[in-house]
């Protein structure tokens, strides 16, 4: 059954991926971008929305969340994760595959895209585990993988301890020109910590690692890339140090792409005081000169793509000791207010910060350009910039409330979005 046309009219239409920016409407019809412009007529039977200035956008592609179903639906379904993504402007994410099951055979890969077709909402798309059982030791069958439906390979959040595992998985990916996510930190370093090694952990009588373990492990991984010529993807990036060995690393030709997650250009370690379990995060927090470090490399690219890393995790996980709290935080649902503020401090444009939210995400996962280009799916988001907002814990969708933003004061609302050309949310007057 086909839709009736939608007209979005009086919208601020933003492009990333042609990098233009005017007011206009857009006619959106059997579920793509039929025209753009200004005075646009509302064929006979339309649905007219009317956007009264709000910002009109490719729908963000969330690079990285953690899924829990199968096997952990007490902490979050497929249909809440989904419902959250909307929420969220999100109209594609890629599932880090940490369930129980792993995604790791062709079935559960299949079954996992069947699904969340099924529910119609934000587009799934899985990552496969990269060895079995996660456990970096035998490899997983790529090929068949992809064939599947999976668009890239992780082993969750957790580094490949094994570098000669690594690198035949980095060699072994590039036959079917595969992306590979690996985690930045050594766990040897890493292994009982819970905080950046420093004063204010030691303050706190924390187990701490240094910060120099991320860069340890980022170093370990892309000597690796280079030396196999596969497609790497660090993230999330945390420290200054980090981003300075990637940037030479590109500037080397190394094809090597990361992200960060929006926690980590908002929260430094200070965030931990008084053993928030909420801010225990992995990597943990870092120093504030870490963080400024962070929106830096997101500034000048360095820094491909901002995600959520939404993690959920429910309260017998986190109504716990920090020591013994497991890490992660919600985030499907903050990431763009999150992301605009260095938009409204002047660090980053907004045109920018779009493309580290939509086109560079689908670069890296090889998936269709987003833009508003006619004939391109509709796959859209509908927000408001400026509208000032109260972040709240209660009214976020995802059934898991694991987040350190709740009464957090932000700029940023969501106010539709759009999949297929269907308004899939849209928030409430």
């Amino acid at each position: 059954m086909s839709l009736p046309p939608l007209l979005l009219k009086n919208a601020r239409l933003l492009d990333p991926s042609a990098g233009t920016d005017r007011p206009g409407d857009a006619l959106i019809v059997d579920g793509k971008i039929a025209a753009t412009g200004t005075g646009l007529t509302a064929p006979e039977g339309a649905e007219i929305l009317d956007a009264r200035g709000a910002c009109l956008a490719p729908g963000l592609i969330d690079l990285r969340t953690h899924g829990r179903d199968p096997g952990q639906e007490h902490k979050e379904t497929l249909r809440t994760q989904v419902d959250a993504a909307v929420a969220g402007g999100i109209t594609a994410m890629g599932v880090i595959p940490d369930t129980e099951p792993g995604i790791e055979d062709p079935t559960s890969v299949a079954w996992l895209v069947q699904r969340s077709r099924a529910l119609g909402k934000a587009r799934v798309l899985p990552y496969a585990a990269m060895t079995q059982g996660r456990k970096g030791q035998q490899l997983t069958e790529f090929g068949l993988l992809q064939e599947a439906g999976a668009v890239a390979f992780a082993d969750g959040a957790k580094a490949t301890t094994d570098a000669l595992v690594l690198r035949r998985a980095l060699a072994y990916a590039r036959t079917f020109n595969a992306v590979l996510f690996t985690h930045p930190e050594d766990r040897a370093l890493t292994r009982h910590a819970c905080a950046t090694e420093g004063e204010y952990a030691t303050r706190l009588g924390l187990p701490a690692a240094p910060a120099a373990a991320e860069l340890l492990q980022v170093q370990r991984d892309l000597l690796l890339a280079e030396l196999t010529g596969g497609r790497l993807h660090i993230g999330p990036i945390t420290t200054g140090a980090a981003v300075e060995a990637i940037r030479a690393a590109k500037a080397k030709g190394v094809r090597v792409t990361c992200d960060t997650a929006a926690a980590y250009i908002t929260l430094n370690e200070i965030a931990i005081a008084d053993y928030r379990t909420f801010t225990k995060l992995s990597p943990p927090l870092r120093k504030e000169e870490d963080r400024q470090a962070i929106i830096d490399g997101l500034a000048d690219g360095t820094i491909d793509a901002l995600s959520s890393d939404h993690t959920p995790e429910d309260q017998d996980a986190k109504r716990l000791p920090f020591v013994a709290a497991e890490p992660g935080i919600i985030g499907l649902e903050t990431l763009l207010p999150l992301g605009l503020a260095p938009v409204h401090q002047g660090r980053l444009s907004l045109m920018d910060l779009l493309r580290r939210l939509t086109v560079a995400p689908a670069a890296i996962l090889g998936l269709p350009m987003p833009s508003l280009s006619v004939g391109a799916v509709a796959d859209l988001v509908l927000f408001d910039p400026d509208a000032p907002v109260r972040l709240s814990a209660e009214k976020m969708r995802s059934k898991s409330k694991n987040t350190p933003f709740d009464g957090f004061p932000s700029q940023g609302k969501v106010l539709a979005t759009l999949v297929d050309g269907r308004i899939v949310y849209r928030r409430p007057a």
